[in-house]
């Protein structure tokens, strides 16, 4: 069963994109800010398949079905993983949690909501992936012969916003940035500081003697 919900990355930018509607219309351009109209837009479909928990426990046949699922579905990074357990056994998620870890992969704590209800004696395993794409890309609907209004055309920020959004590893990315996890490894980040501190001056051996001399003169 699949899920999908859509969220543009710029909201604000509404009244500009309804201004993008006249420029289909009336064949020239009319964005007059450097700010592009073609915006990526973010997409979230949510997969789910419902395993059985007998007792709390996930049992092995199952396990392998929901491993053949993840295979299926080619689990990547950017991939959110939650569970619906209307149980909330513990045994149940650390048996899911696990086979999800083989994909470096951790189990969220919010599970999105899905259509359909959850049979007793099962786990429902919700799986939500997201993509980027620049809607209405290429886009050549303006004249780009006649510009009276010193705008920029409608295909203006199509190329670098179709790249950012294909090349993007995690697009919810486009729509906040990752949250760190508060650490830091001092010495990895001092490093290169102290690598620098310790070397040597370039001066310090003296100038190397060359001789212009050809030929043993």
């Amino acid at each position: 069963m699949t899920q999908t919900l859509f969220r543009a990355i710029a909201p604000a930018l509404t009244p500009l994109l309804l201004g993008a509607l006249g420029v289909g219309l009336s064949g020239c351009a009319t964005n007059r800010q450097l700010e592009s109209l073609n915006q990526p837009v973010v997409s979230r479909t949510n997969y789910t398949l419902d395993v059985a928990s007998y007792g709390g426990v996930v049992p092995l046949p199952e396990q392998r079905r929901l491993a053949g699922w993840f295979e299926a579905l080619d689990l990547r990074y950017g991939d959110r993983i939650s569970i619906d357990d209307p149980g909330a056994s513990g045994a149940s998620r650390e048996a899911i949690a696990a086979i999800a870890a083989r994909y470096g992969l951790l189990v969220g704590d919010d599970a999105p909501v899905t259509t359909g209800q959850i049979a007793p004696g099962t786990v429902r395993v919700i799986v939500s992936r997201s993509s980027a794409t620049v809607p209405n890309c290429p886009n050549w609907s303006a004249k780009s012969d006649v510009n009276l209004n010193n705008a920029t055309y409608s295909n203006y920020g199509c190329a670098v916003n179709s790249n950012l959004a294909s090349m993007v590893a995690d697009p919810e990315h486009l729509l906040h940035g990752a949250k760190g996890t508060g650490e830091t490894v001092v010495m990895s980040s001092s490093k290169a500081i102290d690598s620098y501190r310790e070397a040597k001056p370039t001066g310090e051996q003296g100038l190397k003697q060359a001789s212009t001399e050809s030929g043993g003169k």
